[in-house]
């Protein structure tokens, strides 16, 4: 697939909250061509901050989306939060090479790990992939922060809630890990904060899966 690098505006179509400090942005996909998985960089126009956020829509949607959280102490969420349909937004890329790996897609089991807003690019894999063995698992506080639960398949999907019952799994996605057995012909793709991603890629390895079974995006 030829990969294009598009930078301009696009004028935000909607805006979609799912939790209080969690909101979906949509805009026009335009020309851009993406592979589920890569993210994009993002800024409010007329303003010079960007942070990368990785593409939440599928690769034949005629639309573009992405997940944010909002960090009340932080200083770009908070006001992406603020903005309104209508308003354009700078977005460049698409960048990077999280993805499905192709020479294992019909051949392996794939295995998603995310924390938190880590589920984006898998929810894009997915919805790009529909015939894809694969099972995600989730790792969150509770489960009001199941964001996208429902465009997985409930058999193919497993929630960790760390501090409290309300998911499929009570404890961290670390603990699950460990007590979970995994086919020989598995590749895992893990995407969320730094120390989930190190804890989980130390399990993995544990269980006798080499490094070059493991596909990592960092969010933070």
């Amino acid at each position: 697939m030829e990969l294009k690098i598009e930078t301009q505006y696009f004028t935000v179509q909607s805006i979609t909250s799912i939790t209080d400090h969690t909101f979906i942005v949509r805009v026009p996909r335009k020309e851009m061509v993406f592979r589920a998985g890569q993210h994009i960089s993002v800024g409010i126009k007329g303003e010079s901050n960007y942070r990368e956020y990785s593409i939440y829509s599928g690769e034949s949607e005629n639309y573009l989306e992405f997940l944010v959280k909002e960090i009340k102490s932080g200083y770009f969420t908070p006001r992406l939060r603020k903005v309104r349909v209508g308003q354009q937004l700078d977005i460049n890329g698409p960048y990077g090479k999280f993805g499905i790996a192709k020479d294992k897609e019909t051949t392996h089991k794939h295995i998603f790990i995310a924390s938190g807003t880590g589920i984006a690019p898998f929810r894009s894999m997915v919805k790009s992939n529909p015939s894809l063995n694969y099972h995600l698992i989730h790792g969150v506080i509770n489960a009001s922060e199941a964001y996208a639960r429902n465009d997985f398949d409930p058999e193919r999907y497993t929630l960790c809630t760390s501090r409290d019952g309300s998911g499929s799994y009570a404890g961290r996605v670390t603990k699950y890990l460990e007590e979970t057995v995994f086919e020989p012909e598995t590749h895992f793709y893990l995407c969320g904060n730094s120390k989930m991603i190190s804890d989980v890629v130390k399990i993995i390895k544990s269980k006798g899966f080499p490094r070059s079974s493991i596909s990592a995006e960092i969010y933070f």
